[in-house]
């Protein structure tokens, strides 16, 4: 049976006029360069995508000044066989995705450059759910990240069932799904702007989720209904999929996790948990 192919969206851009603190601490241009165990940090995500057979090509989006130090990576990937290209990003990161889609209507991964944990089996659990529904969302359990690491990720929606951490791993089935999007065009910071939270999930639905009167699976439900798609998600085994190179403690805790899949001696991070 023929795996139903997907194309991938690497998310590499900084901050327009931000200095990368992690860029800047290890002496390069560009957070997506930063070393992490030997290479790049983009270097990891692409050695999984690469080698994922139902990878029809990728899409690296990020900002023109960032490029020509970013590409030289990518080259030395594109012997592999898989379309490797570079698009410009937009200031809003749904616009970058967009942009990046091209008006396709075909299913498409989307991940970020610091998402070094990314595993084949964890990609391929999103790639085998996206090509049966509109869209996904990946999440793993509080308990999960805090096996790996208890300072892995801070971060936790509370539903009924339990306490979920996002991953950098979201689908996107076809035109009608980027419908869906159109409420994040407005810029900003949108979890923290409950205006363009209630227009986009509406008032019921916000209030059961954050008095957990709901589980994960009913709140999609309620979104999907919501939307008119068929949201579905992509919850992992492995809680190291939650961590990814965001800042000085997840850089820490990503290259012991990573240095342990090496083979490589690096101590376990002891981290203060209110640094």
């Amino acid at each position: 049976m023929t795996e139903t192919p997907v194309k991938v969206i690497v998310l590499a851009a900084q901050r327009t006029g931000v200095v990368n603190p992690l860029a800047e601490r290890a002496g390069v241009s560009h957070k997506a360069i930063v070393p992490i165990c030997g290479r790049p940090l983009i270097a990891h995500v692409l050695e999984v995508l690469t080698a994922a057979p139902a990878v029809e090509e990728i899409r690296v989006v990020l900002e023109p000044d960032g490029q020509e130090q970013v590409d030289p990576v990518l080259e030395s990937f594109r012997a592999r066989g898989v379309p490797i290209t570079l698009m410009n990003s937009d200031e809003n990161i749904v616009e970058s995705v967009i942009g990046a889609m091209k008006g396709e209507d075909s299913p498409f991964i989307i991940t970020t450059a610091d998402n070094v944990l990314l595993t084949p089996e964890g990609f391929e659990q999103a790639r085998s759910t996206l090509v049966q529904c509109d869209g996904i969302i990946s999440l793993t359990t509080r308990e999960r990240v805090w096996a790996v690491h208890r300072q892995g990720q801070r971060g936790f929606y509370d539903f009924k069932d339990a306490g979920y951490a996002s991953c950098n791993l979201f689908g996107i089935n076809g035109q009608k799904s980027v419908n869906a999007a159109e409420i994040f065009r407005e810029g900003g910071q949108f979890m923290s702007n409950k205006g363009r939270m209630v227009r986009a999930f509406g008032l019921f639905n916000i209030i059961l989720m954050g008095l957990k009167l709901i589980t994960l699976p009913q709140g999609l439900q309620r979104i999907s209904k919501r939307f008119g798609l068929d949201i579905q998600p992509v919850i992992f085994e492995d809680g190291a999929l939650a961590v990814d190179v965001d800042n000085a403690r997840t850089y820490s805790v990503a290259e012991w996790v990573l240095g342990q899949r090496l083979g490589m001696d690096i101590p376990k991070p002891v981290i203060d948990p209110d640094a």
